[in-house]
């Protein structure tokens, strides 16, 4: 076996640097931590997906922290996150919500995207807001089998965005 070198990698990747194409936006608009904001711009790049952030104060530093990606990265500003998820439903995006509740997908048999999908992540402790609940056409969970009952912001998106790329 042999260990595939940089420059390999970036040579089987897209052609083109990402453009705005909206096929997948992931909108973590309740997150706690400006950390998870720069993993999952991280994750972003390498699905060619766009985030949705709020509008919050500290969010543009997270993100500046957290962009470990040369270049410009795909990141929209939400205002109001139930109107915004509400204007997504209205331009005809498939709106995913990650949580738990009763008959919820689980993540292995969540289908790739086909057209623009959003995934909507929730506060860390508190999931997602009750009035946004409604505007979801999916959810999906992501089983655990330890003790803990749910993955940070970060991670479950990242493994959401990764399956709704087809990439998992």
């Amino acid at each position: 076996m042999r260990v595939r070198t940089p420059d390999e990698i970036r040579r089987d990747r897209r052609r083109r640097s990402h453009s705005c194409w909206g096929h997948l936006i992931v909108a973590p608009l309740w997150a706690q931590h400006g950390a998870n904001l720069g993993t999952l711009l991280r994750t972003c790049d390498a699905v060619g997906a766009c985030m949705a952030v709020p509008p919050h104060d500290w969010v543009s530093d997270a993100l500046r922290r957290g962009n470990t990606v040369p270049g410009r990265s795909c990141v929209h500003r939400t205002g109001n996150p139930a109107r915004w998820i509400e204007n997504e439903r209205l331009k005809g995006s498939r709106i995913i919500g990650v949580e738990l509740i009763e008959g919820a997908t689980r993540l292995a048999d969540l289908p790739a995207a086909c057209g623009r999908t959003v995934v909507v992540l929730g506060h860390e402790r508190h999931g997602i807001a009750s009035d946004v609940l409604d505007l979801l056409d999916e959810a999906v969970e992501i089983p655990m089998v330890g003790r803990g009952a749910s993955l940070n912001v970060a991670v479950a998106g990242s493994l959401v965005l990764y399956r709704l790329a087809g990439l998992l």
